[in-house]
């Protein structure tokens, strides 16, 4: 994309429908139809041009509940388009919380679809507003001709999307229209993205991952997307191939999935040569997970890593013949990291700190929270992020752990993640996460929670002793608990502070 482009939604649209309006953009894989370049536009302009005449002007909070499809895709474009502040709705979120959303941002209406306007209706009543819910249908159809509103500026907010909020009230994150351009951008620069290339969403766009790296991802490219309701493990490949898509997004939870559904689901390598790379987000991968991965289906996993609040990705692994280093979501591409100390001062390598990063995706702050803005963003325009690691010389950053997360042995740090992946080591875990619970002795213990394969006959002393081989007595955890599923966000991240909740209830 030139760099005379604006650093708008509605700059970049209009660049691609003008420049390739014929080209591929949108695929429905439902039956196979092609929304070019130009139509996606038109059908934005609709959106942008319909939302005045029913009362709503630019720069209000549009709320967006919708399911993934080439409707949601065009009606999220044409809210940017138009200089609205789309408001992300999790629809698995619960009632409590969408309400509290939709009154948090102060949303003048909600575009929905059928299917969640008794959802819609129920979190209006906890979080006592009344809004309109607007079809996404209608707007669409809604061929009348009309003004558009003038451009937004790229400094104005494009999108607000809450936090998971693991602990407490979710928090807004606001992103500018320039913040979703780069949203845009690192994943294009980092995995070399072309308008030849056509990626598959399975992510929701309630979810960063979703929305940034594999819808704006390919506008910024030129390129194209297959874009199904929903993940399906079982019919995966099936649209990989027949779609001959190039690449994907996924989080480590999806990959561990695919890897132990192979069986039933056709997972093999054959017809998957068009598949340029996988990647993998929104939590670390176990070495182990990966590995097999990549021995299974031939497909290099590219680890990365990005917060709501950096629009999506801030550090990705170089693709093939670039070095990846398993256990490092990477380096840094179209913004700068580095590992500070309490005082937020850089260290030196391979010295665990926080990772900061800093750059054009970074949030303009949190809505309606200034104490919370004050604390992420430091007055140099680091954030931060929260994330314990350390980065080598060649720039490779390794996540540690969370802040908040650390269990606290004896006075002995230990990350979570390390138990977790030992656990992932054994074949038949599916899913593992490592928690802290306290003890008269220690201060804390370790215990983890596991899902494992139907059948597996894997035992509670199987796996402790696999820990003790890998970790030594002190990390290994003193119990494990076996769960049909851990607790998830709505990125598919394993919560492992709600796993202990829910454990120390029985």
């Amino acid at each position: 994309m030139p760099s005379d482009v604006g650093r708008t939604i509605r700059a970049v649209l209009d660049y691609r429908a003008e420049a390739a309006p014929d080209a591929p953009f949108v695929v429905d894989p439902r039956d196979g139809s092609v929304l070019s370049y130009g139509v996606v536009r038109d059908r934005a302009r609709r959106v942008a041009a319909a939302l005045p005449r029913l009362g709503y002007q630019p720069g209000d909070s549009i709320a967006f509940a919708l399911t993934n499809g080439p409707d949601a895709a065009c009606v999220l474009l044409g809210l940017f388009y138009g200089g609205y502040r789309a408001v992300a709705v999790n629809r698995v979120a619960g009632p409590a919380t969408i309400g509290y959303v939709l009154a948090h941002s102060e949303s003048r209406a909600v575009i929905g679809q059928p299917a969640h306007e008794a959802l819609l209706g129920e979190a209006m009543a906890t979080g006592e507003v009344a809004l309109e819910i607007v079809s996404a249908a209608a707007l669409l159809e809604d061929g009348a001709d009309a003004r558009l509103p003038s451009p937004a500026a790229a400094a104005d907010d494009g999108l607000l999307m809450y936090t998971s909020g693991t602990t407490g009230r979710p928090k807004g994150v606001r992103l500018t229209q320039s913040n979703l351009v780069a949203g845009g951008e690192t994943p294009t620069e980092a995995h070399r993205l072309t308008d030849t290339d056509r990626a598959l969403c399975v992510l929701p766009f309630y979810h960063i991952n979703g929305l940034c790296v594999t819808l704006l991802a390919p506008l910024v490219s030129g390129g194209s997307v297959v874009m199904p309701e929903r993940f399906s493990a079982s019919g995966f490949w099936d649209l990989i191939r027949e779609h001959r898509c190039t690449w994907f997004s996924v989080v480590p939870t999806q990959i561990s999935y695919l890897l132990h559904g192979a069986e039933q689901a056709q997972g093999d390598r054959h017809g998957l040569e068009n598949v340029r790379f996988a990647r993998s987000a929104s939590a670390p991968l176990a070495p182990e997970v990966q590995t097999a991965f990549e021995d299974r289906f031939g497909i290099p996993v590219v680890e990365t890593m990005g917060l709501t609040e950096t629009a999506a990705q801030i550090l990705s692994n170089p693709l093939p013949p670039g070095q990846r280093k398993i256990g490092s979501p990477g380096i840094a591409y179209g913004n700068d990291v580095i590992i500070a100390d309490a005082a937020q001062r850089a260290v030196t390598a391979d010295t665990e700190g926080e990772i900061l990063v800093r750059g054009p995706n970074v949030m303009a702050g949190y809505l309606k929270n200034e104490d919370a803005t004050r604390a992420a963003l430091t007055v140099d325009g680091w954030l931060r992020t929260g994330d314990l690691g350390r980065m080598d010389a060649d720039g490779y950053v390794f996540v540690t752990g969370r802040l908040k997360e650390l269990i606290i042995k004896g006075g002995e740090n230990i990350a979570p993640r390390e138990i977790d992946e030992a656990l992932y080591a054994h074949p038949a875990v599916i899913e593992a996460a490592a928690f802290a619970r306290p003890c008269p002795d220690y201060g804390q213990r370790v215990e983890a929670g596991v899902a494992v394969e139907a059948d597996a006959g894997v035992t509670e002393a199987d796996l402790i002793a696999l820990c003790n081989k890998r970790l030594g007595s002190f990390k290994t955890p003193d119990r494990i608990h076996f769960l049909p599923e851990l607790p998830k966000g709505p990125s598919g991240k394993i919560q492992r502070m709600k796993l202990a909740d829910i454990l120390s209830e029985h």
